[in-house]
């Protein structure tokens, strides 16, 4: 038993490096526009119809919350950035103003 499992060890550790990804990662279904846009929304908590002031005003309300010096972490505001310019890169061009 201790030998299937270090041997499966071994094999993911192999596929990681020859690879650049566990072997568990090829069995996810591959992420789509759409579940992107939804778990960017999810993220910065506004709705299908979010303008741009909205999604900023969102933004700058959840970076406030998930900020290091306020007991959240790094990686949760570098999904909220990811979010806000993912969604601000999908909004139509024309009126853009900061």
């Amino acid at each position: 038993m201790i030998r299937v499992i270090v041997l499966a060890a071994l094999v993911s550790l192999a596929c990681r490096w020859a690879f650049g990804k566990w072997p568990w990662d090829y069995l996810r279904p591959p992420r789509t526009q759409a579940t992107e846009l939804s778990r960017a929304r999810s993220v910065l908590e506004v709705g299908v119809d979010a303008d741009r002031r909205a999604i900023l005003e969102a933004h700058r309300r959840v970076v406030a919350r998930v900020h290091p010096d306020r007991g959240g972490t790094s990686e949760e505001v570098h999904r909220a950035n990811e979010a806000r310019d993912l969604l601000l890169s999908r909004l139509p061009e024309d009126g853009a103003t900061q």
